[in-house]
Order: structure tokens, then sequence, then C-alpha cells
């Protein structure tokens, strides 16, 4: 009886059955509000010129020319599949390289105990409060003096750690029992194989959300890139949409069509982890009851 109590919702349960359509009715109106600016990017990218400024506002193309702006598209930016591409090693670049030093260090400072680690971490988590703005100089004037500058390096070094992502898994690995991590240093684990074979797959939903986030940072990032790598070769899709906006003119419907192919990669990867987003929710929230 007590785990079913606590599979429950407290709370929800109780509440009436006006109270529970007032709160679908919110939720409906609150994820209609968030789709909204995607399908005008949708259907922006398909209208023709005529149809881009008309009164009152047309939600759906009266002659759709999705192909056509595609094909304008490319015609104007010949190089977008290669900024995708440099989007792409930039992101998986940066996902791995905070992968592999938050969790080194997320784990050192969970499990270890050594002089220093309060203050070190407290210095870690002073990271966040510095705007990046104010290191974006030092940083340009670090990689001109490495000869890093308009290269893929210049893009995924400086960004393969994170505080945020620091702070993220070492309260994911703070919830884990020890006693796990016990039972396999008694098998005779390592430190390094207790992390790979216990913990990490013990911290799956705060894993994926750190994916999505350092994702979806990464992958939107555009103004280190346009400082620190902005030739053709080096490029990334931010910069590239920008790039279409004219000085008098700009050409919406290709820049939304641009966008909404820089948007793809990230709605397929919600689709792939929302799963564990809900799993991560439901094991906080028992966590918390217990």
């Amino acid at each position: 009886m007590k785990a079913q109590q606590l599979a429950q919702p407290s709370g929800y349960a109780d509440l009436s059955r006006p109270l529970k359509l007032l709160t679908y009715a919110m939720l409906l109106v609150g994820a209609f509000s968030m789709a909204l600016p995607f399908v005008w990017m949708v259907s922006t990218a398909c209208k023709p010129p005529a149809e881009l400024n008309t009164f009152p506002i047309q939600w759906f193309p009266q002659q759709p020319m999705c192909m056509e702006n595609l094909t304008e598209l490319y015609d104007q930016s010949p190089n977008f599949n290669r900024y995708l591409l440099n989007s792409a090693i930039m992101t998986l670049g940066r996902t791995v390289g905070q992968f592999i030093t938050c969790s080194l260090a997320a784990y050192g400072f969970a499990r270890f105990r050594f002089p220093g680690r309060g203050v070190l971490f407290a210095l870690c988590l002073g990271l966040l409060m510095v705007p990046f703005q104010a290191i974006l100089i030092p940083e340009y004037m670090l990689l001109n003096r490495l000869g890093w500058l308009n290269t893929l390096t210049a893009l995924i070094v400086p960004g393969s750690f994170s505080a945020f992502a620091l702070f993220l898994l070492r309260q994911a690995f703070l919830q884990i029992p020890i006693e796990f991590e016990e039972s396999a240093e008694l098998e005779g684990a390592n430190p390094l194989q207790v992390l790979w074979y216990v913990t990490l797959p013990l911290s799956v939903p705060a894993l994926a959300a750190f994916a999505v986030i350092t994702i979806q940072a990464a992958w939107n990032d555009f103004l280190f890139p346009l400082v620190a790598a902005n030739t053709p070769e080096t490029r990334v899709a931010t910069i590239g949409i920008s790039l279409l906006q004219g000085e008098r003119n700009t050409p919406w419907n290709i820049l939304m069509m641009g966008s909404f192919l820089a948007t793809l990669p990230m709605l397929l990867m919600f689709v792939v982890l929302q799963r564990y987003f809900i799993e991560g929710v439901s094991l906080s929230g028992l966590r918390t009851m217990r």
C-alpha cells in the first residue's frame, strides 16, 4: 500500500474534476504558445515572396514553394551543408569533451576527500557567475597565440568544460548509494572502472539531461564561433543563417528555411531522449518523497 501511495503524484488525485480540466486547459494553452513560433517558421519557409508581408496574416501559404525556397537557400548559401557539418562536429566535440572532463571531476568531488575540495568546487561554481563576454577577449588572444584561430579546434577545446555540467553530474552521483560502488571495489574494481560500470549506468537520466543541455547550447552557439572561427571553411550553421540577412532587404522565407533545417536535429534529439527526461523526473519525485 505504501508503494502505491508513493507512486501516485501527491495532491493531484485529490483535485476536483473542474480543477483537473482547468489544469489541462492551461497546459494546452502553454503547449500551443510554445509550438506557435515553430509553426510560423515552417509556414514562412514555404511561402513565396509575395505572401511574406500580407495583411491579415496568413498562417499557411496559399501557393507553397518549399522546394523552390530550399533551392534558393543553397543558391544564396552554397556552403550551407558545410556549416551544418561544422556545427555537428563542434557539438559532438564539446559534448564528448564535457562528458570526459566533467564526469571525472564530478566523481572526484562526489566521492573523494582531499584538502581544499570545498574551496575548489566553489571556485568551479563561481565560473557560472562570470559573464561569457568578460572572458571573450582573453580567450581570443589565447587562441591567437596558440595559432588556433579559424580552426575547428578553436570551436571545440574552449567548450570542453562546463561548470554547470560539473554541478549537475556531481549532484547525480551523490544520489547513488555508495554501497553499490563499495561492492564493485570489493570485487577488485578501480575507481575508473567503478565510474564506468556502476556510477554512469545508474545516472542515465542525469546524463540525458546533460546531453540535451550541452548539445543545445553548442548547436545554438553564435558569439564565440563568430569571433574564433569565421571563415567559409569553419563557419557554423548559426553564422550561415545570419549571413542570409540583407542590409536593406531580408528574404525571410529563405532565412526561415535555413532555420528549419538547423532546428530539425534538435527536434529529433528531443524525441529520442524525452523518455529519459520522464524517467528522471519520476525518480527525482520518488527520492523526494522518501
